[in-house]
């Protein structure tokens, strides 16, 4: 290879992976001029020769965080997928012979964000625009029509959208009597020690009642939320939903869970949500992992119930019922965690289809131990679920009625 070849194709390579951050960064990628020369100073490096050396070679650079792994596999697979391209660009610049690479199929999550970040804008002439007057029956807005598109595939403009409409979102009052009084002018029950106090004051000889009544406080809110692959694009909204319950003074007791239980009650109590979510996904291992149901329930059941699930606690279950191993483990961490507390919701994504039917043998085993069966895949469905935490249950999410129709 001459001197002259070596950098040009150098240049192409390295004038991609420019081009390739920039759509991530289009995407919603924190990718900064200073991660591109990073990503091609690790490719010269690394003397890679295949094409998963080079995915991976890239992943290191550009992947700062869990729920990025999702956009820069779409992106990569997009960009790349030109057969040999990535084999004749690093032919160029490394004596290593690349291998061959079978081309992979492009799942469909998040599709939608990598496809408008990787499309290039046309540049047409600007046409003359006639005034036309359309009637306001006939139009709808963009907050309307963004409540009812799934999470999976949303833009990256419209998920910045969906996050501020979650943070404007108002709790019903879900408010629970409790054991404790308090001082009460228009109670009904008749304090003594205060009766007592007032009647010293004046030498005993007049009684002045004082009365009390029952405190109300706020029911704590327990998520309890899986972060496996299949709920990798709706656990990223669903953690800025309890963000936004828990920065409104609500008592939320946040935990993650995909092989294995971790609190996330901490993290989630910063101001700012992105920094939040990012102290949260340092702390936790196993994103986008398995699913161990049975496994997390037992955990959650043995170390923090009792601490958690006091005072008329909700608890909203946050999964697809997709167990690996169905067991009667799982019935039985059910049964105790739906006598634990006040209210079992569970949030299921796959609600989001007509056509769903409870016939998995974990959903089937889950089932009835639940008190309401809701969706959870949209700005609407979030909203319902507000308007639920303190109305009664309607017909369509009582889980007897899946069992039913399955």
């Amino acid at each position: 290879m001459t001197e002259a070849v070596a950098p040009q194709g150098e240049g192409r390579l390295a004038d991609n992976i420019a081009y390739f951050a920039r759509a991530l960064r289009a995407a919603g990628l924190p990718v900064g001029p200073g991660a591109v020369l990073d990503a091609i100073e690790a490719v010269a490096a690394a003397r890679v020769g295949t094409r998963e050396d080079f995915y991976w070679t890239l992943h290191a650079v550009f992947v700062k965080r869990h729920e990025h792994s999702t956009l820069f596999d779409q992106a990569f697979r997009i960009f790349w997928r030109r057969r040999a391209l990535i084999e004749k660009l690093i032919a160029q610049m490394s004596p290593i012979a690349p291998g061959g690479a079978k081309e992979e199929k492009k799942p469909q999550a998040g599709a939608l964000r990598v496809a408008e970040a990787l499309a290039t804008p046309r540049q047409e002439k600007p046409e003359p625009v006639e005034k036309t007057e359309f009637s306001a029956r006939l139009t709808v807005s963009d907050r309307e029509v963004l409540k009812t598109r799934d999470f999976a595939q949303m833009t990256a403009s419209e998920i910045a959208l969906s996050k501020r409409l979650i943070a404007e979102m108002s709790l019903p009052d879900d408010e629970v009597i409790t054991r404790r009084f308090l001082a009460d002018a228009r109670g009904r029950r008749i304090d003594p020690r205060r009766t007592f106090r007032r009647s010293l004051r004046g030498g005993g000889a007049v009684i002045d009642l004082a009365y009390r009544s029952h405190a109300v406080r706020h029911a704590p809110v327990v998520a309890l939320m899986d972060i496996s692959g299949s709920m990798a694009d709706y656990s990223r909204l669903f953690l800025h939903f309890l963000h936004a319950i828990a920065e409104k003074r609500r008592r939320v007791h946040s935990f993650v869970f995909a092989t294995r239980l971790t609190n996330i009650s901490r993290e989630l109590t910063s101001r700012d949500p992105d920094e939040a979510l990012a102290r949260a996904s340092k702390r936790v291992q196993d994103w986008e992992g398995g699913t161990r149901i049975a496994h997390a329930l037992h955990e959650f059941n043995r170390h923090w119930s009792r601490r958690v699930l006091g005072q008329g606690a909700i608890v909203l279950l946050f999964t697809d019922g997709l167990e690996r191993e169905v067991t009667p483990e799982l019935t039985f961490e059910m049964d105790r965690l739906k006598r634990s507390c006040r209210r079992l919701i569970w949030l299921n994504p796959l609600l989001r289809f007509d056509a769903f039917e409870a016939r998995a043998s974990g959903i089937r085993a889950m089932l009835p131990h639940v008190d309401e069966f809701r969706p959870i895949h949209n700005l609407a469905s979030m909203t319902e679920l507000c308007r639920a935490l303190s109305g009664e249950p309607s017909t369509k999410s009582n889980p007897r009625h899946w069992l039913r129709a399955s």
